[in-house]
C-alpha cells in the first residue's frame, strides 16, 4: 500500500476539511414529532429507532 512521503502539513489538512462545514446536518423528525439530528436519541421522548432508550420520566 502507498505511503505518503511528506507529513500534511495542519493548514494543509484544514484547507481540505473546509468545505465539510458547509454541508448542514442531517435533521430527521422523531415519532413525538420533535426534530432530531439523524442516527442520535430524541431529547424529548427518550427514544431511538422506536425504542425506548433513555427513561426521560425522571426529569
Amino acid at each position: 500500500m502507498a505511503q505518503p512521503k511528506k507529513k500534511t502539513s495542519k493548514s494543509r489538512r484544514g484547507m481540505r476539511r473546509s468545505h465539510d462545514a458547509l454541508t448542514p446536518p442531517n435533521v430527521i423528525f422523531c415519532d413525538c414529532g420533535e426534530p432530531i439530528i439523524a442516527h442520535r436519541a430524541c431529547s424529548s421522548c427518550g427514544s431511538y429507532k422506536g425504542r425506548q432508550v433513555i427513561n426521560t420520566e425522571d426529569a
